[in-house]
């Protein structure tokens, strides 16, 4: 019992149990979508009710981290996703796949993500704001050199803005001014961890079929995809430490520089062409939630080594 209950409680178990469940039975997927934006948001507001309202109050700090998250996201991500599909990806359809994941911003999980991993809120938080406000000009411009123009609306990009960051960024300030944080922080990694759960069983599960009718075909998608996580946060990482960043600050800055919004890339996929252009977006899926172990299971042992060093 002890076991179960310990299995239930880890973070890695249950992004585990989302990833398979969605990939046996992806029927209830369907059912789940329209939970998928409340949990992203609820896990925002958790993630941010850990920053001090002082960050919000230097202009400069939020404009350094802002231009950051850009070139992190695009400069570095968007240019390397681009690149490799262009040599390793002969499909047409596929290689649009990785142009969309290359103009959109980067995951909102960044935030929650890097307080997992122990990483620099502020540069994650005004990192992904800044990203976000960029794809206003980025993600069109993007578009329109591979695409033509009219891909993307920005009132699209504005209500996701205003849905998965001002809104819980306003809401995590409340809570903190009427001291409710408190009382939730008890329970904030078990809503985190089930909310990510939800999240990631609906985005496997509604891409089921892609998986199981297609495997050939996301071969070469998966090295690109794989090479985007491993291989470049690798990198990302080892100049972080060249350059003498601090740990915290590397931590952010791999991740800013090596997730995508993969729902909003798979749904632009999925609008302006077809399927088979939305299986980069869906494989990257999968393969973000194995990164995202791998790291936390890279944190635990260097976590780990370090005590029995101190002792």
């Amino acid at each position: 019992m002890n076991t179960i209950k310990k299995l239930l409680r880890d973070r890695n178990s249950i992004l585990t149990m989302a990833l398979a469940l969605g990939l046996v039975w992806g029927d209830g997927a369907q059912k789940t979508e329209q939970l998928m934006l409340p949990a992203l948001a609820l896990v925002m507001t958790i993630a941010v009710t850990g920053i001090t309202g002082n960050v919000f109050r230097s202009f400069k700090l939020f404009a350094v981290q802002g231009i950051t998250g850009i070139f992190m996201s695009y400069a570095i991500h968007g240019v390397f996703l681009i690149g490799l599909s262009w040599l390793f990806i002969h499909d047409v359809s596929l290689r649009n796949g990785f142009i969309i994941l290359a103009a959109v911003p980067p995951a909102v999980a960044v935030i929650p993500f890097s307080v997992f991993l122990k990483g620099d809120d502020t540069v994650s938080l005004f990192g992904t704001i800044g990203a976000y406000l960029g794809a206003f000009v980025i993600t069109p411009l993007i578009a329109l050199i591979f695409f033509g123009s009219g891909f993307i609306s920005p009132v699209k990009l504005l209500i996701l803005i205003l849905e998965l960051i001002i809104l819980p960024v306003i809401l995590s300030r409340f809570l903190i001014w009427t001291r409710l944080a408190r009382t939730l922080e008890p329970v904030k990694g078990m809503l985190t961890n089930w909310s990510f759960f939800l999240v990631t069983y609906t985005i496997v599960g509604l891409n089921q079929q892609v998986f199981l009718s297609q495997p050939l075909s996301i071969l070469p998608v998966a090295f690109v995809a794989a090479a985007g996580f491993f291989l470049l946060g690798w990198l990302i990482e080892r100049a972080g430490v060249i350059l003498g960043f601090e740990k915290n600050v590397v931590v952010s800055l791999v991740l800013l520089g090596t997730l995508k919004n993969y729902g909003l890339s798979g749904s632009l996929a999925l609008s302006f062409f077809d399927q088979k252009t939305a299986i980069p977006s869906s494989v990257s899926v999968v393969l973000m939630i194995i990164y995202i172990i791998w790291l936390e299971y890279r944190k635990k042992r260097y976590d780990k080594n370090l005590q029995a060093w101190r002792q």
